[in-house]
């Protein structure tokens, strides 16, 4: 039986390292019909529910961003990461009450919708002498059901981002509604790339277009063809995911 899991487990990172393969040239594919370099985009691995292990192994490989969903999940394997130069990021919701368990451990918050959260994370971090690096999720589609910001706040929102001492605002991030077709997915990638230019011309003392994070493990190709520089994959990279 040992034997067996084994031989499973190299299997997996077999998998893991092929599929990691595959990606990077999709990426690269992507990045140059775009008018790119395979360089300038940057690959997250999206490890909700995946072992640390796991993780560290991807890291291995040479992933250099990795991305939790959940702070519980994030602060239960913090002390097994193996990092090194790979930084990690908060691309889940967060709660204002659960600032103080991510600040300082995080290199980037990626889903920052609200005055009242980022006035939250300002204040920890400034009481950390630090300073946090987020991006502002914009709710693209406008869909009830997801958080993030209406794109037309946006620009009242990063006003008043501008006073706050304990963040810079490194970009935007999206995830856009499921399309039955991918010319209407990539209108919104579109959208938001817009979005992203524009905001690139109000630049303040906190507040810089470095990132633009959209694209995940079904649609990232497209994502990078309209503008993205930062992918999220997880069941692209690590296989279907098992929520038992």
């Amino acid at each position: 039986m040992t034997e067996k899991l084994s031989t499973e487990y190299e299997q997996r990172l077999l998998q893991i390292r092929r599929n990691y393969e595959h990606i990077m040239s999709r990426i690269a594919e992507a990045a140059e019909k775009s008018g790119r370099k395979p360089s300038d985009i940057k690959l997250l691995a999206a490890t909700k529910t995946v072992s640390y292990d796991i993780i560290n192994y991807a890291i291995s490989l040479g992933i250099k961003y990795i991305g939790e969903n959940k702070v519980q999940e994030l602060n239960s394997k913090y002390d097994d990461y193996k990092l090194g130069d790979c930084q990690l990021h908060l691309i889940g919701h967060l709660q204002t009450n659960k600032v103080k368990q991510v600040v300082g451990k995080v290199s980037m918050i990626q889903s920052l919708d609200s005055i009242k959260l980022a006035k939250e994370i300002s204040k920890v971090s400034i009481a950390s002498g630090l300073k946090t690096d987020v991006l502002i999720e914009v709710n693209i589609g406008r869909e009830e059901n997801k958080t993030g910001l209406a794109p037309e706040r946006l620009n009242e929102m990063l006003d008043e981002i501008s006073e706050f001492n304990g963040i810079n605002v490194k970009g935007l991030m999206a995830i856009p509604p499921i399309c039955d077709e991918r010319t209407e997915l990539c209108k919104y990638f579109e959208d938001m790339y817009k979005l992203f230019v524009d905001i690139s011309r109000k630049t303040g003392d906190n507040i810089s277009m470095d990132y633009l994070s959209m694209g995940m493990s079904d649609d990232y190709y497209e994502a990078i063809v309209c503008g993205s520089n930062m992918v999220r994959i997880g069941s692209g990279l690590f296989g279907a995911r098992s929520y038992t």
